[in-house]
C-alpha cells in the first residue's frame, strides 16, 4: 500500500489484497473480536449504540472494552461517568524480559476497559484542532500503545462518514464485523448505503443494522409514536440482505441516565439480538 493511501481503490494500480495492513497490538495486550459501530453521518446515536452493546455483553459474562475512535467528539467517558478520569502511562516486563512502554485503559465501575481521547486531554471541554493524519494516529496508538486485558469483545465508536479515521480503523485493526446504525429520517438509505459500500470495499462483514431514535412511546397507552415518520428501515436492510437487529425508541429514562453517566445500570432489552450476533463470532 503506498504511504499517502485516501482509499480510493479504484483509482489505485497498486495490489493490496495480498498485504496484511493490520497494526500489531501491544504484546501485553490480547483482543479475541473486534466490533466497529459505524455510520454514514453523524448524530444518529453510535457511542449510544456502542456504549448498550458493551454493558449488554459485558453483563452476559464476557470481558468487552470499548476503543473511542472518534477523537474529536469522544462522548463515551460521559456516558460511563469516567469524565475526569485521566489515562497514565506505565512500564511492563515483557517475556523476552525488555521493559516496554504501555498506556493504561480506564475501567468502568462493572469492568469494561474503556481508552477515548478525553482521557489524555486537560479538560473534557478541550478542543482537539488536529489534522486527520495526526487524528488517525491517535487511534492507531489505541490500538498499538494501550495493553487491552484478556478482552472478548471490543467496540470501536467510530467517527462519521467515510474519511481518515474510519478508513484507519478498517485498515489498522482487525475488524470481525460492524454494525450499522441508522436514524428514521428519509436520508436513512444514503446513510445506510455509504457504510455498507465502504464495508465492502474494505472486505469487512456487516452483522446487521441498528435503527436509533426509533420512535416515542405514549406513557398513558403504549402506542409508539414515530415522530420522524413512517420509515423503511426492514425494506432498506432486505435490499442490503442485511438484518435489523434493533430499534431503540427516544425515552427520557435514557437519555438523563447516560447524560449522568449510569449507563452501566439501564435495564431494557433493545439491543439483546444485536448482542447475540456479536456474540456468536467467539465461536467462529
Amino acid at each position: 500500500m503506498a504511504d499517502n493511501c485516501g482509499g480510493k481503490c479504484s483509482n489505485c494500480n497498486q495490489d493490496c489484497s495480498k498485504r496484511d495492513l493490520h497494526e500489531t497490538l501491544h504484546e501485553g495486550s490480547s483482543v479475541k473480536r473486534v466490533i466497529g459501530v459505524v455510520s454514514g453521518k453523524g448524530g444518529v446515536g453510535k457511542s449510544l449504540v456502542t456504549s448498550l452493546l458493551a454493558c449488554k455483553v459485558s453483563k452476559d459474562g464476557y470481558k468487552t472494552a470499548i476503543l473511542d475512535a472518534d477523537i474529536t467528539g469522544p462522548s463515551i467517558p460521559t456516558a460511563f461517568g469516567l469524565a475526569e478520569e485521566k489515562a497514565m502511562s506505565a512500564t511492563m516486563k515483557m517475556k523476552d524480559g525488555t521493559v516496554k512502554e504501555y498506556i493504561q485503559s480506564i475501567k468502568s465501575k462493572t469492568g469494561i476497559q474503556i481508552m477515548s481521547m478525553n482521557f489524555l486531554l486537560p479538560d473534557e471541554t478541550t478542543p482537539v484542532i488536529w489534522r486527520g493524519p495526526v487524528i488517525s494516529g491517535a487511534v492507531k496508538q489505541f490500538w498499538t500503545d494501550v495493553v487491552w486485558e484478556d478482552v472478548d469483545f471490543m467496540f470501536v465508536d467510530c467517527p462519521p462518514g467515510t474519511g481518515d479515521v474510519p478508513l484507519t480503523v478498517f485498515q489498522s485493526i482487525s475488524i470481525d464485523g460492524i454494525i450499522v446504525v441508522a436514524s428514521p429520517q428519509q436520508l436513512v438509505r444514503v446513510i445506510v448505503e455509504k457504510a455498507v459500500n465502504m464495508a465492502n470495499m474494505m472486505n469487512v462483514p456487516i452483522l446487521g443494522l441498528v435503527e436509533n431514535m426509533s420512535y416515542v412511546k405514549c406513557p398513558d397507552c403504549g402506542k409508539e409514536i414515530k415522530i420522524f415518520g413512517e420509515n423503511n428501515i426492514e425494506g432498506i436492510a432486505k435490499d442490503f440482505g442485511l438484518k435489523v437487529l434493533a430499534r431503540i425508541p427516544i425515552e427520557q429514562k435514557m437519555s438523563v441516565t447516560v447524560d449522568n453517566g449510569e449507563i452501566e445500570d439501564l435495564e431494557n432489552t433493545y439491543v439483546d439480538e444485536a448482542a447475540q450476533a456479536v456474540e456468536s463470532l467467539i465461536s467462529k
